[in-house]
């Protein structure tokens, strides 16, 4: 194999893992969201976040100091990610749930769906 097909193919390996990586980048960021895993997430939301929280907009929640899902989802710095961390992190006032990652995904995911559009 000549210099110049070695260079050509670790090339082409490179910018395939830049491409797979700025890919998974986006989907962190929570800028894409899976329609399919949002509505998954929102099926959680009923079973598991509905007795304290407002999991719809303009839904009232059941506790005060619970916020609802709509106005998390406009907070500042709110991502996928911050939102899995969050989900899979002990909270005081909130029971100790174990969360599986494709249910923290999906979960995040509705949260996200629900976030204003500018």
């Amino acid at each position: 194999m000549s210099r110049s097909t070695r260079f050509a193919i670790s090339l082409a390996i490179l910018i395939a893992l830049a491409a797979l990586f700025l890919v998974r980048v986006y989907d962190a960021n929570g800028s894409k969201l899976a329609a399919g895993s949002a509505s998954e997430g929102y099926r959680l939301a009923e079973a598991w976040c509905k007795p304290c929280h407002a999991i719809e907009p303009h839904m009232a929640g059941m506790s005060d100091q619970a916020p609802g899902f709509a106005a998390i989802a406009n907070r500042h710095g709110t991502t996928a990610l911050s939102l899995k961390v969050f989900l899979k992190t002990s909270h005081q006032n909130m029971p100790n749930l174990v969360i599986a990652p494709d249910q923290a995904d999906a979960l995040a995911n509705y949260i996200l769906s629900l976030k204003a559009q500018d």
